[in-house]
């Protein structure tokens, strides 16, 4: 949802550019909450931080199933500032050509991920997607959606 919302600002802006500051906090958002869910998913307990620069650390010491583009490890330090600049700092402006390119950057590392609203072509696979359901709980197996199995995809790729 943060990408969604960052997607929204950033295809229908105001006249003012401090929006964009908005669009920049939740791409930031967006990269947190994935390194965070895959560290979790990794068993790794995740302090109360939001340094993009520290939990892409942590993401290669604990061996946790996700890539980390190049781009995203070069541009950790900026997505680090976004979090809090863009919201306590009434004199920060996100420049236009930085957060486009993040745009960019930041649907390439999902879809390498395979976080999308389509399922990813691993699990188009009938046989590679009901061994996958046999790793949830009951309810979840019928009710998941695509986005929620391309998730589940990765907290349980080792085991498949």
């Amino acid at each position: 949802m943060d990408f969604k919302t960052a997607q929204m600002i950033w295809e229908h802006p105001w006249n003012d550019e401090l929006i964009l500051n908005h669009a920049a906090y939740h791409l930031q958002q967006t990269v947190e909450k994935v390194l965070k869910g895959a560290l979790e998913c990794a068993g790794v307990t995740v302090p109360n931080i939001h340094k993009i620069t520290k939990l892409v650390a942590m993401i290669s010491n604990h061996g946790a199933n996700l890539v980390i583009t190049e781009w995203l490890d070069d541009h950790s330090e900026m997505l680090s500032e976004w979090e809090a600049e863009t919201r306590y700092n009434m004199d920060f402006l996100v420049e236009r050509r930085k957060l486009e390119r993040a745009m960019q950057e930041i649907r390439e590392f999902l879809c390498q991920n395979g976080i999308q609203e389509e399922l990813r072509l691993e699990l188009r696979d009938q046989s590679r997607r009901e061994k996958l359901l046999m790793c949830l709980p009951r309810e979840q197996q019928r009710s998941s959606s695509d986005f929620e199995l391309n998730c589940y995809y990765l907290m349980f790729q080792k085991k498949l």
